[in-house]
């Protein structure tokens, strides 16, 4: 672990300094929006570990900030001295009688930018869809799914401080054929306690020529009070012959 954080250092110190200028950013903002009584900055910093096999462990820290519809991010993904990459995002939740609407877009260094659309119709009960692009440059996929790709879904708020998602994500660009289904279960437990737990299904293949693979993931993650912890272990990630482990412990201030 020691070489990699001296590899960060030496290779990626903008990353960290770019979280850095962020948090102060963020914070100053907050200040000045408490002063007028608008809404306030909060945020989510995600340190992860990787353990993949046939492959370098790998670190990623993140850091996401919310002000009302507004949500931005930065974060540093970290393997050794085979991969590293600084990445920002930024999303908007746009809100309507039918439903909400999120538009995003993301870029990252080596080149990268990406965005995506998405839409929740209907009530307690809704539909899910989007349509996500990329430019294809050089790229490590943290959300596991295609990026080039459309979803398709649904979900109900009906039991009491429950929430159920299913939806699919295809992807729609590259003849691969990949394609991750979803189960998402969300449970309020209480007023400092959430339970998310996410069972997906994966098939396709990892360019138009490879072969086909299957595999499985579960994700589970606990909220109570300020912090979070996650674990998951999935099969085939990113469409390769690998598995991985990843494990997330952070914070919300």
């Amino acid at each position: 672990m020691n070489s990699l954080i001296t590899a960060a250092n030496k290779h990626n110190m903008m990353g960290a300094l770019l979280v850095a200028s962020l948090m102060s950013l963020g914070m100053t903002f907050a200040n000045a929006q408490d002063s007028q009584k608008e809404p306030e900055w909060s945020f989510k910093f995600t340190p992860s570990w990787y353990v993949t096999q046939h492959e370098n462990n790998a670190a990623d820290v993140n850091l996401r900030g919310n002000l009302g519809q507004h949500t931005t991010w930065v974060g540093q993904y970290v393997r050794g001295n085979e991969f590293q990459q600084t990445r920002f995002g930024y999303e908007y939740s746009a809100n309507f009688a039918w439903g909400q609407m999120v538009p995003s877009v993301q870029i990252a260094s080596k080149g990268f930018v990406g965005g995506s659309l998405n839409f929740q119709i209907g009530g307690s009960t809704y539909l899910l869809t989007g349509l996500g692009r990329t430019n294809l440059k050089d790229y490590y996929n943290l959300t596991f799914d295609p990026n080039d790709s459309y979803v398709i879904g649904f979900g109900t708020k009906v039991i009491d401080k429950q929430i159920f998602n299913v939806f699919t994500v295809r992807d729609n660009r590259l003849h691969t054929g990949q394609t991750v289904t979803h189960g998402v279960w969300r449970w309020q437990i209480s007023s400092t306690e959430r339970l998310v737990v996410d069972a997906s299904r994966k098939s396709g293949r990892l360019t138009a020529d490879s072969p086909a693979i299957k595999g499985n993931a579960l994700s589970l993650t606990y909220d109570i009070g300020n912090n979070f912890f996650r674990l998951a272990k999935e099969q085939k990630v990113n469409f390769t012959d690998h598995d991985q482990q990843r494990i997330s412990a952070g914070f919300r201030f």
